[in-house]
């Protein structure tokens, strides 16, 4: 049973309003993103975009049997018809390579490419360059402890889904 007395100590000593805590979780994400972006840009992948990196995680997560767009589609939450349109661009802009399957020459298996999982690799160290400048900016502690917090409040089957842009486009 929650106690009412406690939770209203607690709110009635917050500085900011309850309904500020997911923007600024979500400009702490953006900025994030948005940064990464701009340096994979300076480093050889001006046309990657957040989708992308969400679909080649969803990809790359089939390992070396690759993935359908229908596959795909579920691990973003999207229908194969949306998926089908992101692997498409994919293609295009090199990041990623159809072939029929094997198994069932009515579908078609998804695979990256170098250029792919060299947008992928680049991206894990932009994000461990972005992390050291936040520890230096608010302190290594200090975001040890935000990313603590958060491992105790997100569910560990939610912490890496890759859905968000199913989620976010409704």
């Amino acid at each position: 049973m929650v106690d009412e007395k406690k939770v209203n100590q607690v709110v009635d000593s917050e500085a900011t309003p309850g309904w500020e805590l997911p923007f600024l979780l979500f400009a702490g994400f953006r900025s994030l993103i948005d940064r990464l972006h701009a340096e994979l840009a300076d480093q050889g992948h001006p046309h990657a975009r957040p989708a992308h990196g969400f679909a080649m995680q969803a990809i790359g997560a089939s390992g070396p049997a690759g993935a359908t767009a229908g596959e795909v589609g579920r691990r973003l939450g999207v229908s194969k018809q949306a998926a089908g349109k992101t692997v498409d661009r994919l293609i295009t802009l090199g990041y990623a390579t159809a072939a029929p399957d094997p198994a069932d020459a009515r579908r078609k298996l998804v695979h990256l490419t170098p250029h792919g999982r060299d947008a992928l690799t680049r991206s894990a160290a932009i994000f461990e360059t972005l992390r050291a400048e936040w520890s230096q900016t608010v302190g290594r502690e200090r975001v040890q402890d935000l990313e603590a917090a958060l491992r105790t409040v997100v569910p560990p089957s939610d912490r890496f889904r890759l859905d968000t842009a199913g989620w976010l486009g409704g």
